[in-house]
């Protein structure tokens, strides 16, 4: 199926759960002061603590752990996870990506 599907299922399922979604969530980026608008987008926020990036790909590429990663640094936030649903189970299409932590 499409991200977009994924998306929003996983958004309402978490919404089910008492656990605060937000969805497609603009990032700024910010230099000398003056807001960039970059078109750099989350797709979901959960209680404004862990950034959930969805994929729905062939293979996750080394790309896909540096956009969760950028969005971490962007939003000064720790957490990131990185699921891609083109996987035949879903614990083999997620990817734990932490700010701050040497690889």
């Amino acid at each position: 199926m499409l991200e977009s599907v994924y998306h929003e299922i996983l958004c309402y399922d978490l919404n089910k759960r008492e656990l605060k979604c937000e969805k497609q969530i603009e990032l700024p980026v910010f230099y000398d002061n003056i807001k960039i608008a970059l078109g750099f987008g989350a797709d979901l926020i959960v209680e404004d603590k862990v950034i959930i990036e969805l994929k729905s790909v062939e293979k996750v590429m080394p790309v896909h752990k540096k956009q969760v990663l950028t969005y971490l640094k962007i939003t000064n936030k720790k957490l990131g996870l990185l699921i891609n649903f083109n996987e035949n189970l879903i614990k083999d299409g997620i990817i734990r990506v932490v700010n701050g932590l040497e690889e």
